[in-house]
Formats: structure tokens, C-alpha cells, sequence
């Protein structure tokens, strides 16, 4: 019976390299944190510069400053190459986005307003929430999934037994 664990890397009876089910998991987990970051850049940046200059006015007029995009890249890419702070930025990160996302929810559906920018940050949001609803529940669940890697990408447990 497979359970589901971290190994890094497993080597099928027929030689193939295969990712186990968890390390599989945790890469999907940070390439969909690489899409929210594109996603929020076009969603923050791209399509409102795009709209922007379209109607005549300033190219950054509709923009929604903030570093949100640079923070999920960063999460996504630690996920990946899992330095020793890891864990502890996945459960911070998802925390306070959990926390400000269900905030302007609760304001926002007390008396909704849908426009074009409004109805995209909804959308956009919405999945935000699920990403990282689903880290923290992996997190809290499977910790081991955030262990370390050295620097040849194994995890570190795997040198030493």
C-alpha cells in the first residue's frame, strides 16, 4: 500500500524517476501560486494600463498598487527549491492572506458592487483563497512536505538514512 509521503524523487521498479504523490502535490501547489502571481499582474497591472491608455488617461490611473504578485512568485519558488524558512513563510503568508481576503469579502458582499474591476478582483480573490486555503491545510496536515532540500535537491532526512 503507497502512502503518502515526501520523497523528493522515487525510482519506479522499471527505473523511471517519478514524484510521489505529496512532492507532486506541493509542486502543483507552487505553480499555481506562479499563475496567481501572472494572473494578479495582468488582473493589477496589464489590463488596467491596457484600458487605461485605450480611453485616454493616464496609463497607471486604474492600477491597484502592491506587492502581492513578487510574494506568491517568492512562495512558488520556495516551494520548490525549499530553503529552511519554507514552512514557516507558507503557513505566514497563507495566514495573512486567509485573514485579508475573507476581511474584504465580508465588507464587499455586505453591499456588492459589480463592475468590470470589482467582478475581476472578486474572480481573482476567489482563487487566491483556494490556494491558499489548500497550503495551509497541507501545511498543517503534511509538515514534511516543506522540509528542506540540500543543495543537490534531495531532501535532507533522505542523506542521512
Amino acid at each position: 500500500m503507497k502512502h503518502f509521503t515526501c520523497d523528493h524523487d522515487a525510482v519506479s521498479e522499471t527505473g523511471q524517476h517519478h514524484l510521489p504523490a505529496a512532492e507532486a502535490w506541493v509542486r502543483f501547489l507552487a505553480h499555481f501560486l506562479f499563475v496567481l502571481a501572472a494572473w494578479t499582474v495582468f488582473i493589477k497591472y496589464i489590463f488596467p494600463a491596457g484600458y487605461a491608455l485605450a480611453h485616454g488617461e493616464p496609463w497607471h490611473r486604474y492600477f491597484y498598487w502592491d506587492f502581492w504578485p513578487v510574494a506568491h512568485a517568492w512562495l512558488g519558488w520556495a516551494l520548490i527549491a525549499r530553503p529552511r524558512y519554507t514552512y514557516l513563510l507558507a503557513v505566514t503568508v497563507a495566514v495573512v492572506e486567509i485573514i485579508i481576503i475573507v476581511a474584504k469579502f465580508a465588507g464587499f458582499l455586505a453591499d456588492p458592487t459589480w463592475s468590470i474591476w470589482r467582478t475581476n478582483w472578486f474572480v481573482n480573490k476567489v482563487f487566491v483563497l483556494a490556494c491558499f486555503v489548500l497550503l495551509l491545510a497541507t501545511a498543517m496536515l503534511k509538515p514534511g512536505c516543506f522540509k528542506p532540500r540540500s543543495n543537490n535537491g534531495s531532501n535532507k532526512d533522505e542523506e542521512t538514512a
